[in-house]
């Protein structure tokens, strides 16, 4: 199992040889400072652009307390708004999807253009204090990659989506995710876990032949990783060998060749996790895309998405449902895992374990959470109050 770190600076973590301390998966107080400081300024994925094709069309996405809301205006400009009227907050929109001429609000019919404006207001001489010009939607930063739709809440100063996938353009390029239409739309998991532990264990290497015999039987010994400074790659060539599950046998003798991917990436699967809770799952068949929002410090939402090239092939059409049904077991097995150690990180007697030096992806995930958090390098939760003090 191979594995590569690259240069991520010139100082050295004191704590580079250690885990992230179990108080940092389960404590409230933790929790509402790295929110703050770690995914309110990072950006999250929101929907494909041909999703939002249209003027009018919109998508949401609901998390940390906020709905946002990208739509495409008049003009053919994707932009991205807090989903809450400036009347009385209410919501303008329900649901995931949708599409409008303009944005009504339910409650009072205050009504807004594409482009945010507040363009309409009942009894508008009602409202001695209102500015038209200074009561549209609330902006929310927005950023297009390669056709896929990301938000910010805040902005840090933070690398953008193609400056964190820089070092991986060429190798995703024959791919064309711009291209790419959606074939299955966002589906939510509940789990009871940190969000820290579903990327910690998406990155983690040394768990795969232990864990996942699927895995292995696909890949061999070829799974590999690799950290950049904001994204951790994992890879695996599917090994001529054919398993003895039908599902991972009818996928390795059934995959059709893929005209737009070179013959190194013909039976290539590719893992691309984003800092800080997302990632890209790369198939010859099918793109997939996964979030983990935090809920609270013990509970996640799992977002899920899958993309593709059209292809009316009946033997593409079978081998998509087959990487569903493998990648279906190799969830619930990492669901099964992640739950025990969410709970084994409640215990008192744990407070930080040794990383391995193979690693890599763990050490670059805490590296950026003790730069982010200082308090993130003490073994035990410090007294209550530590985040109120100057």
């Amino acid at each position: 199992m191979a594995h590569r770190v690259a240069d991520i600076g010139d100082t050295i973590d004191p704590d580079a040889d250690w885990s992230l301390p179990g108080w940092l998966y389960t404590d409230p107080e933790y929790f509402d400072v790295e929110m703050a400081r770690v995914i309110r300024p990072s950006w999250q994925i929101v929907c494909h652009a041909s999703d939002i094709a249209r003027p009018g069309d919109w998508h949401s996405i609901d998390y940390l307390g906020e709905s946002i809301i990208v739509v495409r205006g008049d003009d053919g400009v994707v932009r991205a708004f807090a989903n809450v009227c400036r009347h009385r907050a209410m919501r303008l929109v329900e649901g995931a999807s949708g599409c409008a001429k303009k944005l009504v609000c339910p409650y009072h019919a205050w009504t807004y253009g594409l482009d945010g404006r507040l363009t309409g207001v009942p009894m508008r001489g009602d409202y001695p204090a209102l500015d038209m010009a200074k009561n549209g939607l609330a902006p929310v930063d927005v950023d297009i990659w390669q056709g896929f739709v990301f938000v910010r809440l805040d902005d840090d100063g933070g690398p953008s989506v193609a400056a964190m996938m820089a070092p991986y353009a060429d190798e995703i390029a024959p791919y064309r995710f711009e291209d790419l239409r959606t074939i299955s739309p966002a589906r939510e998991r509940r789990r009871a876990v940190n969000w820290k532990n579903v990327g910690d264990n998406y990155s983690d290497n040394l768990h795969i032949p232990v864990a996942h015999d699927g895995l292995v039987r696909l890949f061999g010994a070829s799974y590999a990783i690799e950290a950049e400074p904001w994204v951790d790659k994992m890879s695996g060539q599917l090994v001529e060998r054919h398993s003895a599950s039908s599902w991972e046998n009818f996928y390795q003798r059934h995959l059709p060749p893929a005209p737009h991917l070179p013959d190194s990436h013909q039976r290539l699967w590719l893992y691309y996790k984003l800092w800080p809770n997302m990632a890209f799952d790369i198939y010859p068949d099918q793109v997939d895309f996964m979030q983990w929002l935090p809920v609270s410090p013990t509970v996640s939402v799992l977002r899920e998405m899958a993309f593709a090239l059209p292809d009316d092939r009946r033997e593409m059409k079978l081998v998509r449902y087959a990487n569903w049904r493998i990648n279906r077991i190799v969830n619930a097995e990492d669901t099964w895992l992640i739950e025990r150690v969410q709970q084994g990180m409640a215990s008192h007697s744990y407070t930080l374990g040794p990383i391995g030096a193979s690693e890599v992806c763990l050490r670059s995930f805490a590296r950026k959470i003790r730069e982010r958090i200082p308090e993130a390098r003490l073994h035990r939760a410090p007294a209550s109050g530590w985040s109120r003090k100057p």
